[in-house]
């Protein structure tokens, strides 16, 4: 199963077996001068945000997007939203459906109200540059355990009947980045900002959105042209930078 063309100039690594592929990325980034994808059949060692383990079996997908974007440091951030956007257009492209699909602020895909994908940004400075690192997960054949107040998780296979391999997944998910990375790049954040919010999950209803210091419960009301999260709160309307979201009928606030 093919997706769309290859991006022009952008390399691809496939390995068998790695501790972690933003691991391979950092290790890769002080002699990288353009874009490359990472793909590994197994991880032995994958991690999502803050640290946590990503459960990664055989047959699902972990793959990074190492590359060197020529802009300030805080706008980097905003490839979370390409990741997710392409994403999405990668998996309606792959399995010829889209009804299910929801992107969940700031960093998940979601099938059926359950977490099919994760997103992981991270940097890498080297002498005289920038690298940003887009970790991307997906349960193509199996779901792992669910945590405790999270979002459960699901798996592709079970979820539409549809097997892809690793590969297939890349082939279709390399050149939706390509394209949503190109409208950012020409046309700004607003665009993006937009077809987000068209999928966007729990839109218009009640979540929680906790950092490291503070939890904010409140009515999601969208995303500002920074991708900051707006809620409407008691206390009135906030813009939240960074924060883990969780829903109003997960049992706790946890992931």
């Amino acid at each position: 199963m093919s997706g769309d063309p290859w991006p022009e100039g952008v390399d691809k690594r496939i390995l068998d077996t790695v501790d972690s592929t933003n691991a391979e990325a950092t290790r890769l980034a002080p002699a990288a001068t353009g874009t490359v994808w990472i793909l590994a059949r197994r991880q032995t060692a994958g991690r999502g945000r803050r640290g946590r383990a990503w459960s990664d079996p055989a047959g699902n997908f972990a793959a990074t997007l190492l590359m060197r974007p020529s802009e300030p440091p805080e706008r980097l951030a905003l490839r979370s939203f390409v990741a997710a956007l392409a994403l999405r257009d990668a998996l309606v492209a792959a399995t010829g459906r889209a009804e299910g699909l929801a992107l969940k602020w700031p960093n998940d895909v979601l099938l059926n109200g359950g977490k099919l994908a994760g997103i992981l940004l991270e940097t890498v400075a080297t002498p005289g540059a920038l690298h940003l690192i887009v970790g991307i997960g997906v349960n193509l054949r199996h779901a792992p355990a669910a945590d405790p107040g999270a979002v459960p998780p699901v798996d592709l296979l079970s979820a539409t009947g549809v097997a892809l391999t690793p590969e297939d997944m890349l082939d279709h998910l390399a050149p939706a980045f390509a394209r949503w990375e190109d409208r950012l790049r020409t046309y700004g954040f607003a665009p993006l900002r937009e077809a987000f919010l068209r999928d966007a999950a729990r839109l218009g209803q009640r979540i929680v959105a906790r950092t490291v210091t503070e939890t904010h419960d409140g009515t999601f009301d969208g995303i500002d042209d920074r991708g900051a999260l707006l809620l409407t709160t008691a206390r009135g309307r906030i813009a939240v930078p960074a924060a883990e979201v969780f829903f109003e009928d997960e049992a706790r606030p946890c992931s």
